[in-house]
């Protein structure tokens, strides 16, 4: 983990605490007890995230941040306090802190907060166009595999087989490996293999001679020859007809394509990158593709894994996917709540990256603040958490401290919602507010 962290507070246990529990997280951290020498490490050396305490002597946590942002935009500032109060938090956020954290506060707080503003740093930046490569979003090792294999193989020329489930972001892979190629100046191409017929497909691909059917009053090059120089992206190559795959195999053996109903080949220098879902030993044992056309589109294999298997990308991506929001015009919000992120992180995602997007939009669209909280996530999400809740381990409880324990947890959900937590817990809002105060809960 490469990320720097940069820690200020005056109280030197504290200084101690914080750092250790960042280095032990893998986080490179540097350590200061005044803002002066924050201030002048920055100007040497940048940092993805500042931590500070507000109440210092000489400068307050509040002007730093003011400093931090103006001078170094791209660093992210959280900022603790011992004093926190709600108008205190308001006003930090307001003027940019992703955070203000009240103490005392837990190792897995600091841990889960400052892996959430990383990812919002990250995320900024990428949607300003510094990342690289830009379209692959992603901290994981499992991305950071699939990060290598996108740059090894970028400038092979060779051709490639993404695979993995649908939604993961095949295509997003393929952009980026024509990016990183000799060839990102020239046309980069996607077609869908099936969407059309076998003589669409042919159409599309191929293009077609003036007269070569009723209508064709005028001649037409096909996506083969839009993408001459560049890259043509093959999805769902899985579903194109057998016949179709004779055709492509002659195009790559002889690097040259004849339009439907002419006679003339027309040189061609394409590179092809192909996708599916499907298992490629299955599909050609079952003869949806034919092996000697697999060979040829799949010398390189880049296999994208699902995004149940990455959890640790849930925020970045999350973050990613805001902005891309924000710059569209369609959002306003700005962060999602500590529990609505545990909540996603959690989550399967049958439906990857592209379902994570719509519970979004969604939530974006139906949130009346600038922060997404559980209550915003679609339902199904809060029922699925529910119907997986667990006692706590340990002794037998009681009716009572079973309902206490419950009750807890559903408040935990709804971001202590109090209308949605009775909905949920099928009781009126002033039999909630009665079991809150007897539980110690309010």
């Amino acid at each position: 983990m490469n990320d720097h962290v940069v820690i200020v507070d005056d109280d030197p246990i504290t200084l101690k605490q914080l750092r250790r529990i960042l280095e032990n997280q893998g986080y490179r951290v540097s350590a200061f007890s005044t803002p002066q020498r924050v201030l002048q490490h920055l100007e040497k050396t940048p940092c993805d995230l500042l931590i500070s305490d507000v109440k210092m002597p000489a400068m307050s946590g509040m002007d730093l941040m003011t400093q931090v942002r103006g001078r170094f935009p791209a660093v992210e500032v959280i900022l603790v306090s011992g004093y926190a109060t709600l108008d205190g938090a308001v006003a930090a956020t307001k003027e940019g802190a992703f955070h203000y954290l009240a103490k005392p506060f837990t190792p897995e707080q600091l841990r889960q907060r400052v892996q959430e503003a990383l990812a919002h740093g990250k995320a900024r930046r990428m949607a300003a166009g510094q990342g690289l490569p830009p379209l692959l979003i992603g901290a994981s090792a499992a991305m950071r595999r699939v990060e290598a294999l996108v740059r090894q193989v970028a400038a092979a020329d060779c051709t490639v087989m993404i695979t993995g489930a649908s939604g993961t972001g095949k295509e997003l892979v393929a952009r980026a490996l024509h990016a990183l190629s000799p060839r990102a100046a020239k046309p980069f191409v996607a077609f869908n293999c099936g969407a059309l017929t076998e003589t669409l497909i042919a159409n599309e691909l191929f293009g077609h001679e003036k007269g070569a059917f009723t209508g064709a009053d005028r001649c037409s090059p096909g996506l083969l020859e839009m993408a001459d120089g560049g890259t043509l992206f093959l999805d769902e190559v899985g579903e194109m007809p057998l016949a179709m795959q004779v055709k492509l195999l002659r195009v790559l053996q002889e690097k040259e394509v004849i339009r439907v109903g002419g006679t003339r080949p027309i040189p061609l220098d394409v590179r092809i990158v192909s996708a599916t879902a499907k298992d490629l030993k299955a599909a050609v044992e079952s003869g949806a593709l034919r092996d000697d056309f697999l060979f040829r589109v799949n010398v390189f294999n880049i296999h994208l894994p699902p995004l149940r298997e990455r959890r640790e990308d849930i925020p970045l991506l999350a973050y990613h996917i805001l902005h891309r929001l924000q710059r569209r015009g369609a959002s306003k919000i700005s962060a999602i709540s500590q529990e609505a992120m545990a909540l996603l992180t959690r989550y399967a995602f049958p439906g990857n990256v592209r379902e994570l997007e719509n519970i979004l939009e969604r939530a974006a669209a139906v949130c009346h603040d600038e922060i997404i909280r559980v209550s915003d996530l679609p339902p199904d999400l809060v029922e699925l958490e529910l119907r997986e809740y667990k006692r706590p381990e340990g002794p037998l409880m009681t009716l009572e401290q079973l309902e206490q324990d419950y009750i807890a947890h559903v408040l935990k959900l709804t971001d202590g919602a109090r209308a949605r937590a009775a909905d949920i817990l099928g009781i009126d809002r002033a039999s909630l507010w009665r079991k809150l105060k007897k539980y110690g809960l309010d």
